[in-house]
């Protein structure tokens, strides 16, 4: 995934000149008084966003499409809609993701009580990406105002609409103490992570989160990581090709592929490599042409978001066509519109930069494979992705595929909507991500759950173990080793 831009190197601790020393001052004085708010307090917070967000449907569609022709309707399913669902999800169980929650009592603890209670971090820092600049920068600060933080967001500025209309937001609905939208370039960024957040949430590529990462351990901040990856999707000779294809081209080109849980990749089973080939291509014209006035014309169709990301893709689409992979379908482009049409290869040989490097674009080069331990041994032979696809009707082969292969998430006959559903966890593994996001698993990211013990005044069963160590309490600990 390609993020906001951040700095190239560690940014040094933090200097009394840091411009945002003064906020940051301002959002940890009032953190104290967030963490004491109970939950109807929280609750009209994010009530108060979720009506904000039906109220600038409009605003928010406009900004998506300035920032990068991004199609109104792509705008309500993937920014606005999916955002809506963590809203609603979350104020509908803040009251018991917020409950102190009983455990049990171990024999040797007898007299006591536990309990885990949850706290806020503090103040957190979430730069958010710009492919989905409003949803994923929304998305976390749902979860961080759940979880009763203090907030800064540094959003994209590459997508400069969808920042400002985060920050007139912000502004309508929140005091620059509890929640603030700095805005700006990679030298705002460097600034920023010099600070000490108690956690910060970072969506991105893992090159730029290895750099997070070593910020963040100049003050032992806590961490989430949403990285991306090159995420198979994998087809057998079971599958219902024409739904496979359809949902497969849909998570592929939504969002022009800028997309970090977007298919990479297809490993398809060799007997139906020709029929799923035609099927996407079908699928395709459905899509985007369904009138014959061609791809580009199509208003259901993004763009690429600038013109070095376009330059990016054209250069890994010309690499693959330059060592003899083939273009089942498309390979048009417009420079001057950052246009590239829906584009499948086949034929892809080992080594084109497309199987290398994260596409992040709409280009899907397709492999084939023989047996499923195949496809298995290709994708564990890489970095953990960090979502999979399969595509079966053979739950044996499911079974097998979802246990052989380790990814961040999956989704099974479907792509991109296990990211949807609130109740998953959703994250990478390895160099995919580090932690988990989205309903209960978000608003944990960004607390802490604190384990409590409570004795009795007067009294615990250890006592008599106590020094000093006579033989009657070594006979006592040897009993406890034995016995509890």
């Amino acid at each position: 995934m390609n993020p906001a831009a951040v700095p190239t190197a560690p940014p040094a601790p933090v200097a009394a000149s840091n411009p945002y020393q003064a906020p940051f001052e301002a959002l940890r004085h009032r953190a104290p008084a967030l963490r004491q708010e109970d939950v109807a307090a929280r609750r009209t917070r994010l009530r108060r966003l979720g009506d904000w967000l039906a109220a600038n449907r409009t605003a928010i569609q406009e900004a998506l499409y300035a920032d990068f022709r991004k199609p109104p309707s792509e705008t309500d399913i993937t920014e606005i809609w999916a955002a809506q669902v963590e809203l609603k999800h979350t104020a509908a169980h803040l009251k018991k993701w917020m409950a102190r929650r009983r455990v049990g009592t171990p024999l040797a603890l007898a007299g006591t009580r536990g309990w885990v209670q949850v706290e806020p971090k503090g103040v957190v820092l979430i730069i958010a990406p710009w492919n989905y600049p409003f949803y994923l920068a929304v998305d976390p600060l749902v979860s961080a105002i759940a979880a009763g933080n203090a907030v800064v967001i540094k959003p994209a500025e590459q997508t400069p609409a969808t920042a400002a209309l985060l920050r007139r937001m912000v502004e309508e609905l929140f005091r620059p103490d509890e929640v603030l939208v700095v805005e700006g370039d990679k030298d705002v960024a460097t600034d920023l992570l010099r600070l000490p957040w108690d956690h910060i949430f970072f969506t991105g590529s893992p090159a730029v989160g290895k750099i997070v990462m070593r910020a963040a351990a100049e003050h032992l901040s806590g961490l989430t990581l949403e990285l991306g990856g090159k995420s198979p999707a994998i087809v057998d000779a079971t599958a219902n090709l024409r739904d496979a294809a359809e949902k497969i081209v849909w998570g592929k080109f939504l969002n022009a592929g800028q997309t970090c849980v977007a298919p990479d990749y297809l490993l398809v089973q060799r007997p139906v490599l020709g029929p799923l080939v035609e099927e996407m291509k079908a699928a395709i014209g459905r899509f985007y042409n369904p009138a014959g006035a061609g791809i580009k014309a199509s208003d259901s169709y993004a763009r690429v978001v600038n013109p070095h990301h376009f330059g990016r893709l054209a250069a890994l689409l010309e690499d693959a066509k330059t060592r003899g992979a083939t273009v089942a379908t498309g390979g048009a482009f417009d420079a001057a519109q950052q246009y590239l049409e829906p584009t499948v290869l086949t034929n892809v040989p080992a080594g084109s930069a497309v199987l290398e490097e994260e596409i992040f674009g709409p280009l899907l080069p397709v492999l084939t494979f023989d047996e499923l331990p195949d496809a298995a041994a290709y994708i564990n032979a890489r970095p953990k992705p960090l979502a999979q696809y399969v595509f079966t009707t053979s739950p044996a082969n499911r079974r097998y595929l979802l246990g052989a292969v380790a990814a961040g998430g999956a989704a099974v006959n479907e792509t991109i909507l296990h990211l949807a559903h609130p109740e998953l966890p959703f994250g990478g593994v390895g160099t995919s991500g580090l932690g988990k996001a989205h309903g209960h698993a978000g608003f944990l990211a960004f607390s802490n759950e604190k384990g409590v013990l409570q004795q009795r005044v007067g009294f615990t069963a250890l006592k008599p173990m106590y020094p000093p160590y006579t033989s009657r309490t070594k006979r006592l600990i040897g009993w406890l080793l034995t016995y509890l």
